[in-house]
């Protein structure tokens, strides 16, 4: 008996599969990715905390005397005369300080929205409480930090809202600001001073964080670090003004 193989579809030319097109990469590059941010976010946080550090210190002059006070403001003036014009180095700082704030927020409100289309369907299940007061404190402090440095440089660097105007010394400025009678403005300062050290405490340990410093073996000391940093810094910048305020230092 003969055996009949029936040709069909077994036989049928075959199609070569169609070559994959390569993706093109996304434009911006290392800046436009969630890291790059991130290091954004902790570079000019450490920038910032610098400053903080330099202006607290500054501050605390106030308790030497006047006269080490307002030599301290003066000299962040001349610095680099007659080298360099007056007010030079003070402006760098400024510029400098200026833009991390803007590349900071940048960085902030980018990896916020990028955050938000990833879930664009909320939870159904409640978020734990550690994570939306974070969320809350960096969020709303700050708009709070922006709103009371826009009140800050007002009060005691042009003198607009302060009783002893731009022509006074800083030394009469800083005290008249935070004078018995405007208790409301050493309130301001307070809170405002504290939500800084919140939002630093948070953001200091987020910057460990982006760097990799962070393992179970570290944690516990990055975070005792980056409380002690937040707690320095607050007690630093609240001692002046509280101690004006209650006639400490008049």
């Amino acid at each position: 008996m003969t055996a009949t193989i029936e040709r069909g579809a077994a036989t049928a030319p075959v199609t070569a599969p169609a070559k994959k097109t390569p993706q093109r990469k996304k434009p911006g590059g290392f800046l436009s990715s969630s890291n790059g941010k991130k290091v954004v976010m902790a570079v000019t946080g450490a920038v910032m905390v610098l400053f903080l550090i330099g202006h607290m210190l500054g501050n605390l002059k106030i308790f030497i005397s006047r006269d080490s006070f307002n030599e301290y403001a003066h000299a962040l003036r001349t610095l680099l005369e007659p080298l360099a014009p007056y007010r030079t180095l003070l402006t760098i700082v400024e510029i400098v300080l200026v833009a991390s704030v803007v590349l900071h927020m940048w960085a902030a409100i980018s990896l916020s929205r990028r955050a938000g289309k990833a879930r664009p369907v909320k939870y159904v299940a409640k978020k734990s409480q550690a994570k939306g007061y974070s969320t809350h404190i960096m969020r709303w402090g700050g708009v709070t930090i922006v709103l009371f440095v826009i009140w800050h440089l007002l009060d005691l660097t042009f003198g607009v809202v302060n009783p002893k105007g731009f022509d006074s010394a800083p030394a009469d400025r800083m005290i008249a600001g935070f004078d018995a009678s405007r208790w409301w403005v050493t309130l301001i300062y307070f809170v405002a001073v504290v939500m800084v050290g919140l939002h630093l405490r948070h953001g200091i340990w987020s910057a460990f964080q982006t760097l990799g410093w962070a393992n179970r073996d570290r944690n516990k000391v990055l975070r005792a670090t980056a409380g002690l940093v937040s707690a320095v810094l607050v007690v630093g910048f609240l001692a002046p003004p509280l101690a004006i305020t209650f006639g400490v230092v008049k």
